[in-house]
């Protein structure tokens, strides 16, 4: 009698697992093939988004009355300020601006990271160099010191400030070296 129950709750087990994983594979698998997109090879241009690609579409058959209406609600939408989307052709080509006022608009490009680059060192200096570079470079043991030493020219540090390069190369000329900022 007990064999009975026992063999009989196992089946009934197996019988509602088997319901609930097939009831729920094929769910899983028509959810998953909808959400999953193979990805594209390398080299190969992305597929277009289809959303995306119905919008881009839609707004490409609109006439230019649709077109500014369009305009105007997205900038109500969106909070846009009037003069977002304000068409800049409208000068046409008789603008010609001469090349020297475009250069001083354009804001000079300020340095802000350096290179300390250590090309060469005084022979007789060679070891107050290692101790140098061993104390300034962190991670570096006498070992790993001396092999960079030796295979100047190289770079010490790289995206630096000037204030940190400008020291950087303060202790290591005080140690025998040659070095440049770049």
């Amino acid at each position: 009698m007990q064999i009975t129950r026992l063999a009989l709750r196992q089946i009934t087990r197996q019988v509602r697992l088997q319901r609930m994983y097939s009831a729920a594979a094929p769910a899983a698998a028509v959810s998953g093939a909808e959400k999953l997109v193979p990805p594209a090879p390398e080299g190969a241009a992305k597929p277009p988004n289809p959303k995306l690609d119905s919008i881009v579409n839609n707004i490409a058959a609109l006439n230019l009355l649709e077109v500014s209406e369009l305009s105007t609600l997205l900038k109500q939408k969106l909070n846009l300020p009037e003069t977002a989307f304000a068409p800049q052709f409208a000068a046409g080509p008789a603008r010609a601006a001469p090349a020297e006022d475009e250069e001083e608009a354009a804001p000079k490009k300020v340095q802000t990271s350096f290179k300390v680059k250590l090309v060469k060192f005084d022979e007789k200096q060679k070891v107050a160099l290692i101790k140098e570079v061993k104390n300034l470079l962190e991670g570096m043991n006498l070992v790993q010191a001396k092999k960079f030493v030796e295979s100047a020219p190289t770079i010490v540090k790289e995206d630096v400030p000037k204030e940190e390069a400008e020291k950087l190369k303060e202790a290591l000329a005080k140690a025998g070296a040659i070095i440049e900022i770049e």
